[in-house]
């Protein structure tokens, strides 16, 4: 009989973390010293500040809460256990005092874990030791804190990804560049700038000054075109000719950063330099060609494959390859910021090129107008530098404000100008707007002025569809065309929410609409009609309560030219260093929900919006509930800063 109750609490601890990582003969050992406790609903486990005892406990049957006080004598639940959740591991960590109430919230039947059997399976197991490291276990204190371990632990349990180096693309773990740098003065001539790299069989060449720091690079295809094109003579000084400034790093910069920051820049060469800046010496030069030799798969070749593109079939192909690309990157466990960046990219290169082919189309048609200013936006989560998969697209035009007599013909010619833009990106796979927030709808489609009065309007009568409305448009970036167009619209919002502070205050109270799922008990918090029946809706009990209050509380700063959620979190945390790990727990918590909803809308080639929680692993679930608690803490944050009970709003 003792046997069989072995067997049958092995086979529950091996369906879950850390408990599945061992072996049959580890697991069968913990099993055989396994007590059942019986525990009756509205009795304790344990009390805050009792000492731990000598086991930690797992939930066979029942529901078990963890409670801290508030402070003035009432419980705050921390954690809902539900079954296979690990908890009161203080025992297992050392034999501190318990930080937790544990209370049975129902009839419930635990087991007990002796600690001493368990030590030495922590220390010899690297997955068991991640596992408790990174906080999984509900109520363990790390929880609210380290979403940063917790993401480093999904990675060493999926067994997937090298880290090292170049490894999350083609295995490799290193990049080779040129050390032995050829170089000339700035005062030299092309002609003798052209027989050094002759006579080194290189194709470019690092520009210095009398320091030995760098001022330029010119390569063979600068020859070719500033010198024998352009029928110089070879006696030109090479400063005439270089290009500058140079864009340099220090020797020990990533891939990501070397590949990023070439991309960025638009460069074909990055100078290494000692200190990484220009004001020190050369030791070292990369080449695009040089990454691209370095990866099998590299985005290089879609963004190059793009930047070359004249065609919309060619665009639509190369987003499509796009789409393995970020798959690639998700199964591997590749940083999401680097994702979004490489994403953000290749998005904004099409929407480039979209509208350079819809002003070849339209511009011959439009004279006199088609000259005028402009710039394309991109809104809401493209935006953000944060839309990884091909969701609703949402984006506005915006142009100078022509003369009187022109008005018309320029309104025109944007509104047709933004329809070809909109039909190409559709075209690419980015779906239509259901609300229409694109700029093919003429009232997203205007001239500056026209913008300042919509974003006057919103912010002077913050009703509830201009509150909707602000939250897509606030998220604005400009992606083609003239910059300032929008700067100057930045300035205008800064001034207009200045002069009406209440409008933050009904912003505040628009952020917290969507109340967070503040853990499992059983299940998460699903839909409870309608065809996601059932389904958690990551985006709006997840994702939009952190989007929303980043976004208010940047802007109570007056920063309106951050729209990053994460760059927004840090930008935070360096204004208000007292919440500094709230701040930086709620950028990461932020990219964790990214994460998991690309991966649900890859796997069923939708948004990803609605996920099956009986389709998450148990990892998953616990890191979704540790990634919860910055929403709550955020929201509290915000109810007393902007005094929305004192005010009834």
């Amino acid at each position: 009989m003792a046997n069989v109750i072995v067997n049958r609490v092995k086979e529950y601890l091996k369906q879950y973390p850390p408990f599945s990582f061992l072996s049959e003969e580890l697991l069968q050992t913990v099993a055989s010293e396994v007590e059942i406790i019986y525990f009756a609903k509205g009795e304790y486990l344990f009390r805050t500040g009792e000492t731990a005892k000598n086991h930690f406990y797992v939930l066979k049957e029942g529901a078990v809460v963890l409670t801290e006080d508030d402070g003035q004598g009432e419980p705050v639940p921390v954690a809902y256990c539900d079954e296979g959740d690990v908890f009161g591991v203080r025992a297992l960590l050392g034999r501190r005092s318990y930080v937790l109430d544990a209370l049975a919230d129902e009839d419930s039947l635990v087991y007990a874990i002796p600690t001493p059997v368990f030590k030495r399976i922590l220390t010899e197991n690297n997955r068991v030791n991640q596992y408790f490291a990174a906080g999984f276990a509900s109520g363990q204190v790390v929880v609210k804190r380290d979403l940063s371990g917790a993401e480093l632990a999904t990675t060493g349990f999926s067994g997937k990804t090298d880290q090292r180096g170049l490894a999350i693309f083609s295995g490799q773990s290193d990049l080779h560049f040129s050390g032995d740098v050829l170089s000339c003065a700035v005062h030299e001539t092309v002609g003798q700038a052209a027989r050094m790299m002759s006579e080194r069989k290189v194709g470019s060449i690092v520009i210095v000054d009398k320091q030995g720091y760098p001022r330029g690079v010119i390569t063979d295809k600068d020859l070719r075109n500033k010198v024998i094109a352009a029928d110089k003579s070879y006696s030109t000084p090479v400063k005439e000719i270089m290009s500058s400034p140079v864009i340099t790093l220090d020797e020990k910069a990533d891939f990501a950063t070397l590949y990023l920051t070439m991309i960025n820049h638009r460069v074909h060469h990055l100078i290494l330099t000692e200190d990484g800046s220009d004001q020190s010496k050369v030791i070292g030069i990369v080449s695009d060609h040089d990454l691209l030799l370095s990866q099998g798969n590299s985005p290089a070749v879609i963004i190059k494959a793009l930047l070359g593109s004249d065609s919309v079939n060619e665009l639509v192909r190369l987003r499509d390859k796009a789409e393995l690309l970020l798959e690639y990157y998700l199964e591997n466990e590749v940083s999401i910021p680097f994702i979004t960046n490489v994403i953000t990219e290749i998005n904004d290169i099409i929407i480039q090129k979209a509208c350079e082919l819809a002003q070849a189309k339209h511009a011959t048609d439009y004279p006199g107008v088609h000259n005028l200013k402009f710039c394309f936006l991109s809104l809401g989560s493209e935006g953000r530098q944060e839309q990884l998969l091909r969701t609703d697209m949402d984006n506005a035009l915006i142009y100078e404000d022509p003369p009187d007599p022109k008005a018309d013909r320029a309104r025109a010619y944007f509104q047709a100008l933004a329809r070809e833009v909109v039909s190409i990106l559709a075209r690419c796979g980015f779906q239509h707007c259901p609300a229409g927030m694109m700029a093919s709808n003429p009232r997203w489609c205007q001239p500056l002025s026209a913008w300042k009065d919509c974003f006057g309007d919103w912010i002077k009568t913050p009703d509830e569809k201009a509150l909707l409305h602000a939250s897509i448009f606030f998220d604005f970036r400009p992606v083609h065309g003239d910059a300032s167009l929008a700067e100057q619209l930045g300035h205008h919002i800064t001034t207009m929410i200045e002069n009406n502070e209440l409008f933050l205050n009904f912003l505040a109270k628009n952020a917290l609409l969507n109340s967070p799922p503040l853990g499992f008990f059983r299940n998460l918090m699903v839909e409870k009609s309608g065809r996601h029946r059932h389904k958690f809706d990551i985006k709006r009990r997840a994702m939009m309560p952190l989007v929303d209050a980043a976004r208010l509380l940047v802007l109570g700063h007056g920063i309106i030219d951050i729209t990053n959620t994460r760059k927004r979190y840090e930008k935070l945390a360096d204004l208000e260093p007292n919440q500094a790990e709230l701040f930086l727990e709620a950028g990461k918590a932020y990219e964790i929900f990214m994460r998991l909803r690309a991966l649900e809308g890859l796997k069923a080639h939708d948004s990803g919006r609605y996920i099956d929680p009986d389709s998450l692993g148990k990892l998953q679930r616990q890191l979704l509930k540790n990634a919860f608690y910055p929403i709550h803490e955020l929201q509290r944050i915000i109810r007393v800063r902007f005094q929305l009970d004192l005010l009834g709003i």
